[in-house]
């Protein structure tokens, strides 16, 4: 068994799109290809919800890239899927050709500059959901989100445009940063894929009674949970990390960024650094938590981390 993260879905499995399974063959021949990640949500959740059917309402714009093709989602969210996912307070925005040109520039970046990580969004994402939060509600936006129940889709609002993690704000927007947030989500979900058919974690684990590693850096986010992680949860963070800085160091060896660009990417390298060597050591102390399978990832997310 590899002990990297796969960064390719394989044939035949579960996640491929194109295996012979009957609701997604009846997918394809309706042509209804859009619904297909909702279909494998049916599977993963479980909870009797024609997800799949709820997607039909959605309509999409085709955005295609180096060869790679994206649905980017139009239409009202249904109520179904944005209940399970967590996006109640969110809507889909309006398609613009500032957004429209935002995403493409994202793309573009991803496919020249970053060919290996552009690979894994080709790979990992489908969907693209574009949302706000709804009028009249009163909340901090996401950046950007994924949700395991829900492969091959990705969530991102205007916010992704500003901010990359864990603390860099930009006044102004860039494609750079949404370019960032568009691998980071497409990294989490490889992971999820990898976690969902391998066993990284020992018999017996579970998240709500995994021992908690303190995120210090999330110390004024509020909640416990911010502060607090989870072993899966810091697992999935580490391995987000090790992609993200190996992105912006290729953006700070070049010489076509803003002064703005280069400042915040600078600054999120210098303080995600020390964050993904704090979380691999928590992780390395912690390895009684992980099967012989998880521990062979871990030593590779090490050498990962010793090389930054």
């Amino acid at each position: 068994m590899s002990t990297t993260i796969a960064t390719r879905v394989p044939a035949g499995s579960f996640f491929d799109l194109d295996r012979k399974d009957p609701a997604l063959t009846r997918l394809r021949e309706e042509g209804a290809s859009l619904a297909l990640p909702f279909a494998l949500m049916e599977t993963l959740v479980k909870s009797g919800t024609p997800y799949a059917d709820h997607a039909r309402s959605l309509r999409a714009e085709s955005v295609t890239v180096a060869g790679a093709r994206f649905d980017w989602f139009d239409a009202e969210l249904p109520s179904g899927i944005a209940n399970e996912i967590n996006l109640t307070d969110y809507e889909i925005v309006k398609h613009t050709d500032e957004r429209r040109t935002a995403l493409s520039a994202a793309l573009d970046r991803l496919s020249l500059v970053h060919p290996e990580g552009f690979a894994r969004v080709a790979e990992f994402v489908r969907g693209l959901l574009w949302v706000g939060l709804k009028p009249g509600v009163r909340s901090s936006s996401l950046t950007s989100s994924s949700d395991p129940a829900l492969p091959y889709v990705i969530v991102f609002s205007e916010k992704a445009r500003h901010h990359i993690p864990p603390n860099t704000v930009s006044p102004e927007a860039s494609a750079l940063f949404l370019a960032e947030n568009l691998l980071h989500e497409a990294v989490h979900q490889s992971v999820s894929f990898h976690v969902i058919q391998n066993q990284v974690f020992a018999d017996g684990y579970s998240s709500q009674k995994s021992p908690k590693i303190e995120i210090k850096w999330r110390a004024g986010q509020g909640s416990a949970r911010n502060q607090f992680w989870e072993v899966d949860r810091a697992f999935h963070a580490t391995c987000v990390y090790n992609q993200l800085l190996r992105f912006r160091q290729t953006e700070l060896d070049r010489h076509d960024l803003t002064a703005n660009e280069r400042d915040c990417i600078q600054t999120a390298y210098d303080e995600g650094l020390p964050a993904v060597r704090y979380l691999t050591r928590e992780l390395e102390l912690l390895s009684d938590q992980f099967s012989p399978h998880g521990v062979e990832l871990l030593a590779d997310l090490r050498h990962q981390t010793d090389q930054l």
